[in-house]
């Protein structure tokens, strides 16, 4: 077996554990987020978790076998760094959609948490337009 095969493996044997590990993770504790954001609902709240995990699977594990090759590596220092190359990029990804879900996941809660005390989507005071104000030309119509 040559060092290209084992980098491979030793990739796998990092990448694959490593995201279970985190799909794990976020369903068990994301589950008392989403009951929160779906007002106590946990059928509704579990079925969410739960395609959401699949959802990750299926990016990070796409993500690893779609990056998995590499160019022939010669020896244990290039199998090092190959590694570390690789298995970095992954946790990076990994990491860029946690954040993304965390984000989006608190942008829900806030919004049920604004319709439960029944005020509006958006509050009184917020400036549609940032400070300075921009506002789309005016076109005169052609005649």
């Amino acid at each position: 077996m040559n060092t290209t095969v084992i980098t491979y493996l030793l990739y796998l044997a990092v990448t694959v554990p490593l995201t279970v590990w985190v799909a794990r993770a976020l369903h068990h504790h994301g589950s008392v987020f989403l009951i929160d954001v779906f007002h106590g609902d946990e059928r509704l709240a579990t079925s969410v978790n739960k395609l959401l995990v699949i959802g990750f699977y299926l990016l990070n594990l796409g993500y690893v076998s779609f990056f998995m090759k590499t160019a022939t590596v010669v020896d244990g220092v290039e199998l090092m760094e190959t590694l570390a190359r690789k298995v970095g990029g992954v946790a990076l990804v990994l990491g860029v959609v946690h954040l993304c879900n965390v984000w989006a996941f608190n942008t829900f809660r806030k919004r049920a948490v604004r319709e439960a005390a029944g005020l509006p989507p958006v509050h009184a005071d917020a400036r549609l337009l940032p400070p300075g104000g921009f506002a789309p030309p005016a076109f005169d119509s052609p005649r």
